[in-house]
Formats: structure tokens, sequence, C-alpha cells
């Protein structure tokens, strides 16, 4: 049955083989007209019908991405839907919670891609995903590449950013304890003097005070130079604050090392204490 839905007319035919001996794997509208040399009416009719049986995704207003025939329908999944988000801005990453989820960082599962991108673009719906913008400062827009996403390429925070950036702003990455879950499931596979380049690079104290008290804290194991080297950094900052500034009920409290107080209830980092540090099998040497 699942063949029968993706059996080809001639004209939609034509279509897929010109991206397939390309080696691409997405199209604009305006080339569909151009390849079968008919309307633009007639071009949606054949983009319609390849989209109703699984041969085409519409990523953006008059683009769309081709789903391969290896993968057929179910290929339309989580990942494909990072691909598909990917065509909405010309200057972009895949950030924060959804970056974390790719990197297997949380085991939290959601419903919203982050894009963050430098365009004002609106929030929108693809699927059953909602993708949310964020317009973040010019100098924290870096610390990005491409990765593979089912034969996409798709420009994602790499992990140490995408920890700083769940520090910066755990509303988008699941709340202060995912963060530090995050950040302590990241350690393992750390680029310590990446990560210190890149707090230097944002010029936030305040976020080097959050992110060292949360190194400690998950019992990360740092090369001590690079412990010392955000030490430097934040050296005679001003007190910050790591969560909200009301009143909360149990509290961590101040940290001297990083003049930070923590207003957090201990119950909510309990999970994370700890957690960065590798764990050792017993009898072996």
């Amino acid at each position: 049955m699942e063949f029968s839905i993706r059996t080809l007319s001639p004209q939609e035919s034509r279509v897929v083989l010109a991206l397939a001996e390309q080696g691409r794997r997405e199209i604009e509208r305006t080339e569909v007209v151009q390849i079968l040399g008919a309307t633009p009416k007639a071009a949606d009719h054949v983009i319609q019908s390849l989209r109703r049986k699984g041969w085409l995704e519409r990523a953006a207003w008059g683009k769309y991405l081709l789903v391969p025939p290896d993968q057929g329908p179910e290929a339309v999944g989580d990942s494909n839907l990072l691909a598909l988000a990917s065509r909405i801005a010309k200057s972009y990453y895949i950030g924060y919670g959804t970056a974390a989820s790719h990197y297997g960082l949380t085991t939290q599962h959601r419903n919203v891609i982050w894009l963050v991108t430098p365009e004002h673009l609106r929030d929108r719906r693809l699927g059953a995903a909602e993708i949310r913008m964020v317009n973040p400062a010019s100098r924290k827009f870096f610390g990005f590449g491409p990765v593979d996403v089912l034969g996409y390429k798709v420009m994602m925070s790499d992990r140490e950013k995408t920890v700083i950036d769940c520090i910066d702003r755990p509303e988008l990455a699941g709340g202060q304890g995912e963060a530090a879950y995050i950040l302590a499931t990241a350690s393992r596979r750390f680029d310590w003097q990446r990560a210190g380049e890149y707090l230097e690079r944002i010029r936030s104290r305040s976020l080097t005070q959050r992110f060292g008290w949360l190194v400690d804290h998950v019992g990360a194991e740092i090369p001590v130079a690079d412990r010392e080297r955000l030490l430097r950094f934040v050296n005679r900052s001003r007190k910050a604050f790591l969560g909200p500034k009301g009143e909360t009920k149990d509290p961590v409290g101040y940290d001297d090392t990083w003049r930070l107080f923590v207003n957090l209830s201990r119950q909510d980092l309990q999970a994370s204490i700890g957690l960065g540090r590798r764990r050792t099998v017993k009898g072996r040497t």
C-alpha cells in the first residue's frame, strides 16, 4: 500500500528525477514551473500531489524538501522537521533544548523547535511542532555549524555553545534543573578551552558566574587551568543571581567563590549534584 501511495505520474517523476540527478534535496516552486514547462497553477497541482503522496514536504512559502525514496513516508519525523525548520531563515542555527535533545544531552522530548536567527520572523507551526524564533544579541550569534540530519545539512549550535545557551536562557531548555542536567551530561565529552573562549567572547560575567557554579555543582571534571581561567574572568565581578529574584523556599544560598546567590531550592537541583563525575566500575583497574 505504501508503494502505491508513492507511485509517480509522468509529471511528478520529472520533478523527483530532476532532483535526484542533480543530487539535491530541496526545490522551489519557480523551479517546478521551469522543469515542467507548465503554468504556475499546473505546477501547484503537481506539488500538491507530491506532498499528498509523501514525496515533498513544505519548508517555507514556495520552498519544499524531498523525502528520499529509500526513507519513505515514515521519514517525516522529528529529525525531518529540523530539516524543514532550517529552511525558514537564511541565517540561523537550531539551538537550546532542541540542540540538547539532538546531542542526547536531555531525556526531555518537546514539540518546540528553537530557531535562533537575527532575522525578525514570526513563530509558526510545522506539522506537530511549533517553531519558536529567538533573536540573539549579535555577540551571541556564533558557535554553530552544519550537522547531518537524514541527509540534510542543518546549522546547529555545537555542544559547548548549546550548554552555554541553555544556562543563559534555561526557560528555553526545560528550566534551571534541566540546564544543570544538560551541562552534567555534556561535560563528559566537553572542550573546556572552547567553552572558556565562548564565554569571554559573549562578555557576560554573570553568565560565567552561573556557568562556573554549575560546573562545581555537577562535579564536572574541568581541568584546573580552565577553571582558573573562568575565575580570573569573573574576578571582582558584582554579585550575581542564579534563579528567580523572588522568594524561594529553602534556597541554596550564597557562594563566595563565584560571588553568586543561588536562589533555587535544593530540591530543584538535587538530581544534578555530582552528576558530571565519571563513574568507575568496582573490581576494575
